[in-house]
């Protein structure tokens, strides 16, 4: 065979491997829309829903301690979340004493991961500002509102977090007032253990068809 034979043969093959590819990356786009290419950079709705999906609790943290400005950063992400007419029955204590972390982590059973973490956010309800409005009744959504902004903020910030709930488990919240000598209109619903992950943890993926239905019935 001649050399131009072969340099064409070679040259054909490599366009061929070069079109599978190109094939199999658009087949993959397709399927998954959270994934982008080298000449299409994701969307800004590719990241936020990659950002919610790849979320998982992290349990394990390194000693590294959590800059101010980004602790800053994961209160108005707190703060961001939807309260019903913009009553914000929300208060939220940073808490980096290793001793009261500790203390907390006795609550039960499943929150002693919090005594190894570098820093936990309590996010309380306001029972003042609650009384301020007839909308207060949705407080404890409010809470849990913010919570999960906190978490998907940290996510987003290379961050770990677990949700360790209180309210309304009455033998956890009561020992978290103690623990943080908290007045009698706070009320803790969530601590949110956070740092940087000291072990990777894979996102479950938690889709179930069953678990929807629609009106009217497809």
């Amino acid at each position: 065979m001649k050399l131009s034979g072969i340099f064409n043969l070679i040259l054909g093959t490599a366009l061929v491997g070069v079109s599978a590819l190109w094939l199999i990356s658009k087949q993959q786009a397709t399927e998954n829309p959270l994934q982008s290419t080298a000449d299409e950079p994701p969307s800004k709705e590719a990241i936020v829903l990659d950002n919610i999906m790849t979320r998982a609790s992290v349990r394990a943290f390194k000693k590294d301690a959590i800059p101010d400005n980004d602790i800053t950063l994961l209160l108005k992400a707190g703060m961001a979340a939807p309260t019903a007419l913009n009553a914000q029955p929300w208060h939220f204590i940073v808490i980096r004493d290793s001793e009261k972390l500790r203390a907390l982590a006795d609550m039960s059973q499943y929150t002693g991961l919090l005594a190894d973490a570098p820093l936990a956010i309590a996010v309380c309800g306001d029972m003042e500002k609650k009384a301020k409005s007839e909308e207060g009744i949705y407080w404890l959504q409010d809470a849990c509102a913010a919570t999960e902004n906190i978490l998907l903020a940290a996510h987003s910030m290379h961050l770990g977090g677990t949700w360790v709930g209180c309210y309304p488990v009455e033998s956890r919240y009561k020992q978290a007032i103690k623990v943080l000598e908290l007045p009698d209109n706070l009320i803790p619903v969530s601590i949110i253990a956070l740092g940087y992950p000291a072990i990777q943890t894979e996102p479950k993926d938690k889709w179930n068809q069953d678990n929807v239905s629609y009106l009217p019935a497809q």
